[in-house]
C-alpha cells in the first residue's frame, strides 16, 4: 500500500513542477519585473530603480535568468521522461522497494489495516518508510524448551532463512533439551551470517514460577517477560517470535516498523483477533484486563533499552501482583500480563498491522487482516489444534507451512551477497581440509565425504530414560535410510530397552517418518527410543557417520552395535545385562559377539529358544549370516562351537571378521572414510583389536536377519569398477594409518589381507 503511495507522491510533486515551473519562472522574469509600471530590480543590491548600475547590470541578470531558464527546462524534460516511465508502471510494480543498498520495509501501512478493520493506525498512511541497512543485524528472540517445541523452531528458522536479506542473530532461551538438540542442529547447518546464542531456560524459572499458569506452555510460557533482564544489557531492540509462527516474507520489513516507533512507545504488538479478552466467549468467562480486544505476544517488538529505563521489571511485576489476587492465574500466560500493563499504560504500545501476526485459532476475525492471502506476512498457528484449525483460506496456510516444513534446509546455507560472515572456525576447517583434497583424483568424491557435514537433528521424537539402578544398561545402537522404516515396529517388539537410531532422511522424508511414528501405536508407547535425523547431501550412504552420531547419543554405560536389518532375540536385552556383570565389561577391554543368522523368508517364526534356532537350522530355514556370499565375516565366531557352548568363549580376530558386539561407551568410533557398502564394519573390528579388545562369543544370544531388496549401495558397488577400485585404495590407506598409530603390531593386518 506505502509502495502505492510514494508512486502517487511522485506522480503529484512531477506534474506540478511539470505545469506550474515553467508558468511561474516566466511570470517572474516578465509580469514580476514591473512595479506601478515601472521596472522593479531583480538585484538585491539595488535600492533605486535608475540606479546608474542599472542599464549594466539589467543586461547581465536578464542573461544570467536565460541561461536559468534553459536549466529549468531542462529539469522540466527529465521529469516529463520520469512521469511517462512512472504512468506506464502497474501497481504491483511498486510493492517491492528493495534497492542494492536497503532492504525496505513494503505494504505496512496503517491504512491497510484499516482496511481489514482491525488496526486505529499509528502512523499516517504515507508516511515514508525508514530502510533497513543491508548488512544490519536483525536480533531475533525465541523461547524454546523440549523435543517438540524444538521442531517446530527448525520450521520458523527456515521461513524467516527463505526470505532473509540480512545477518541475523537468533537469542534463544532454552531448556537443556532444546539446546543440546538446537545447538548441534546449527553447529552442523553452518549458516553463513547468523549467530546463535543460549540463555539457560531453567535459570529463569525462579523469576516467573511465583505466576500461576494454565496455558499449555506452562512456565515457559510467562519467560518472555523476563526478556530485558536475560538479554544482553547492550542489546537495544529485539524481534520476539513464538515457535508456532511462519513467516510469508523478508523480517527485515517487521525490523524496519521500529523505526515508526514514537515518543513512549516500547512495544509492538498486533491486536487480539479473538473474542477472548471481550469476556464474551462464555458464560461467567472473565478474562485479564485489556485494552479492548487486547493484544497477541506471538509476535513481538521490544525496545529493551527504553524498557529498561521505565523499570519494565518493576512495572510487570506489580502489575501481576496486583491482579492475581483477584485471577488467581494466568490463562494465556504472558499475554494476560502485558495485556494487563498495557491497559494501565496504553501509551507504551505501537499497533502493529495485523497482516504482521495472522492468528489462526478458531473463532477469530483474522479473515479481516487480508483481501487476499498474499498480502499475508506472518501466519500464527496459535490454536492447540495447530494444523486442524477451522479457516476459510487454511489450506492455503497450511501448504505454505508445509512447504517449509519439507524445505531442503541446505539450500539455506547460501552466502548473503555483500555481507561478511563472522570468521567460523569450523568452516574455516572444512574449506581448508576441503582445498587439500585433489579434485582430479578418481576417489575425490569418496574422499570428500568424509569432510561433509550433515545437517543433524538430535531426539526428532520426545525421549525420555530412567537409568539403571545396577549401572548395567544397554542401548541398542543401528541406523536406517526410509526403505527400512518397516522394520522399526518389530524391533521394538524384541527389544524392551533403550534405543539409538540415527535416519538418513530428506526433509520431506522426515515429515513422513514423524506421522509414521505418530500414527504407530507401537513406536508411540516408546520412550526410550532416541531418532536423530542425519539430513540427506552428498551421493553416498554415509553409514559410519551414521553409527557415530547414534553412538553418541547414548544414555547407558553399554551398546549393543547392530544394524537395521536384524532382530534380536526375545529376552537379549536383559540377557546382556546380566553378560556385562558375569564378565566383568566394565573394567575389562571386551567386545561381546552375538551371533548372526539370517533367513531368506519374508515370514518367520521366530524361534524363541537356542534350541528351537538350531532345530531351524538343521532344517535349512536359517543359516549362518552370509555364509553363501561372505564367509569370512562371520566365520571367527566358529558356530560350529557355538552350537553346544554354554559357556562364553573367546575368539581371534581374523581378516574381514565383523560380527555385531556389545562394548562400553567409550569405545572407538567407526571410520568416516568408508561410505556406501564395504568395509565400513570390518575397519572397525580391525581398530578394536588393533586397542586389545578381547573377542567374547556369547553362547545363548543370537540375532536374525531378516531378508530385503538389495540396497543402492551394494548395487553400485557389484556395477560400477571405479566404486570397487576406490574401496580398495581407501582399506589400504586405512591399514597405512594403522600401522602409523599403532605401530609394529598393526603390521599384522596387512600381512593378513595378502594372505587372505
Amino acid at each position: 500500500m506505502l509502495g502505492i503511495c510514494r508512486g502517487r507522491r511522485k506522480f503529484l510533486a512531477a506534474s506540478l513542477t511539470v505545469l506550474f515551473v515553467p508558468a511561474i519562472t516566466w511570470i517572474y522574469l516578465f509580469a514580476g519585473s514591473f512595479e506601478d509600471g515601472k521596472p522593479v530590480s531583480l538585484s538585491p543590491l539595488e535600492s533605486q530603480p535608475h540606479s546608474p548600475r542599472y542599464t549594466a547590470s539589467s543586461q547581465r541578470e536578464r542573461e544570467s535568468l536565460e541561461v536559468r531558464m534553459r536549466e529549468v527546462e531542462e529539469e522540466n524534460r527529465v521529469l516529463r521522461k520520469q512521469l511517462s516511465l512512472a504512468q506506464s508502471r502497474s501497481p504491483s510494480h511498486h510493492r517491492g522497494n528493495h534497492s542494492k543498498t536497503y532492504s525496505m520495509e513494503e505494504g505496512t501501512g496503517d491504512s491497510e489495516s484499516l482496511r481489514a478493520g482491525i488496526v486505529a493506525g499509528n502512523s499516517s498512511e504515507c508516511g515514508q518508510q525508514p530502510a533497513v541497512e543491508k548488512c544490519e543485524t536483525i536480533h531475533v528472540a525465541i523461547v524454546c524448551a523440549g523435543y517438540n517445541a524444538s521442531r517446530d523452531v527448525v520450521t520458523l528458522v527456515k521461513s524467516v532463512l527463505f526470505h532473509r536479506r540480512n545477518p541475523l542473530h537468533f537469542h534463544l532461551i532454552a531448556d537443556a533439551i532444546a539446546k543440546q538438540i538446537l545447538a548441534t542442529l546449527f553447529q552442523t547447518w553452518m549458516v553463513p551470517a547468523v549467530r546463535i546464542d543460549f540463555y539457560d531456560a531453567d535459570e529463569l524459572k525462579s523469576e516467573v514460577s511465583w505466576i500461576p499458569n494454565k496455558h499449555y506452555s506452562g512456565i515457559y510460557g510467562l519467560m518472555k517477560l523476563v526478556l530485558t533482564k536475560t538479554l544482553p544489557s547492550n542489546l537495544e531492540r529485539v524481534i520476539v517470535l513464538d515457535t508456532d509462527i511462519t513467516f510469508a516474507t523478508d523480517i527485515a520489513e517487521l525490523w524496519a516498523v521500529f523505526h515508526k516507533f514514537k515518543g513512549q512507545q516500547v512495544l509492538g504488538l498486533v491486536e487480539n483477533q479473538s473474542d477472548w479478552y471481550l469476556g464474551n466467549l462464555w458464560k461467567n468467562h472473565r478474562p485479564w484486563p485489556a485494552l479492548g480486544r487486547g493484544y497477541n505476544t506471538g509476535v513481538i517488538l521490544l525496545l529493551l533499552d527504553k524498557l529498561r529505563k521505565m523499570k519494565w521489571e518493576q512495572m510487570w511485576r506489580l502489575t501481576a501482583e496486583r491482579e492475581l489476587m483477584s485471577m488467581l492465574s494466568t490463562s494465556l500466560a504472558d499475554q494476560d500480563i502485558f495485556n494487563a500493563v498495557i491497559k494501565q499504560n496504553p501509551f507504551l504500545v505501537y499497533q502493529l498491522p495485523c497482516f504482521w501476526n495472522v492468528q489462526l485459532s478458531d473463532h477469530t476475525r483474522s479473515e479481516q487482516c487480508y483481501r487476499d492471502v498474499s498480502d499475508l506476512k506472518v501466519i500464527h498457528w496459535n490454536s492447540p489444534k495447530k494444523l486442524r484449525v477451522k479457516n476459510k483460506h487454511v489450506e492455503f496456510f497450511r501448504n505454505l507451512y508445509l512447504t517449509f516444513l519439507e524445505y531442503d534446509g541446505n539450500l539455506l546455507r547460501r552466502e548473503l551477497f555483500g555481507c561478511p560472515s563472522e570468521a567460523d572456525i569450523n568452516s574455516e576447517n572444512l574449506q581448508k581440509q576441503l582445498s587439500e583434497l585433489d579434485e582430479d583424483d578418481l576417489c575425490y568424491e569418496f574422499r570428500r565425504e568424509r569432510f561433509t557435514v550433515h545437517r543433524t537433528h538430535l531426539y526428532f521424537l520426545h525421549y525420555e530414560y530412567e537409568p539403571a539402578s545396577d549401572n548395567t544398561d544397554v542401548t541398542l545402537v543401528a541406523q536406517l535410510s526410509m526403505d527400512r522404516l518397516q522394520m522399526l515396529e518389530a524391533i521394538c517388539k524384541h527389544w524392551e530397552g533403550p534405543i539409538s537410531l540415527a535416519l538418513y532422511l530428506s526433509d520431506a522424508e522426515a515429515q513422513q517418518f514423524l506421522r509414521y511414528a505418530q500414527g504407530s501405536e507401537v513406536l508411540m508407547s516408546r520412550h526410550n527410543v532416541g531418532y536423530h535425523i542425519v539430513y540427506k547431501e552428498g551421493q553416498f550412504y554415509p553409514v559410519n557417520l551414521l553409527r557415530n552420531v547414534a553412538m553418541r547419543h547414548i544414555s547407558t554405560p553399554y551398546m549393543f552395535l547392530s544394524d537395521i536389518d536384524f532382530l534380536p532375540m526375545y529376552g537379549l536385552y536383559e540377557y546382556l545385562r546380566k553378560s556385562v556383570i558375569q564378565l566383568d565389561l566394565a573394567n575389562t577391554k571386551k567386545a561381546l559377539i552375538v551371533p548372526a543368522f539370517e533367513t531368506l523368508r519374508y515370514r518367520l517364526s521366530f524361534p524363541k529358544s537356542k534350541a528351537e534356532l538350531l532345530s531351524m537350522l538343521d532344517m535349512g530355514t536359517l543359516f549362518t549370516f552370509r555364509y553363501h556370499v561372505w564367509t569370512k565375516g562371520h566365520a571367527p565366531t566358529n558356530f560350529a562351537k557355538w552350537r553346544t557352548a554354554t559357556t562364553p568363549y573367546r575368539v581371534e580376530w581374523e581378516a574381514d571378521f565383523e560380527p555385531y558386539v556389545v562394548v562400553r561407551k567409550d569405545c572407538p568410533e567407526y571410520d568416516r572414510r568408508f561410505v556406501g557398502f564395504g568395509w565400513n564394519k570390518v575397519a572397525h573390528i580391525m581398530e578394536l583389536d588393533a586397542q586389545e579388545y578381547e573377542f567374547t562369543v556369547l553362547p545363548n544370544a543370537y540375532m536374525i536377519h531378516m531378508p530385503h531388496a538389495p540396497s543402492f549401495d551394494i548395487t553400485k558397488f557389484r556395477s560400477n569398477k571405479q566404486y570397487r577400485i576406490c574401496l580398495k585404495t581407501l582399506k589400504e590407506e586405512f591399514q597405512q594409518d594403522m600401522s602409523r598409530h599403532y605401530g609394529f603390531a598393526a603390521l599384522k593386518y596387512l600381512t593378513a589381507e595378502n594372505n587372505s
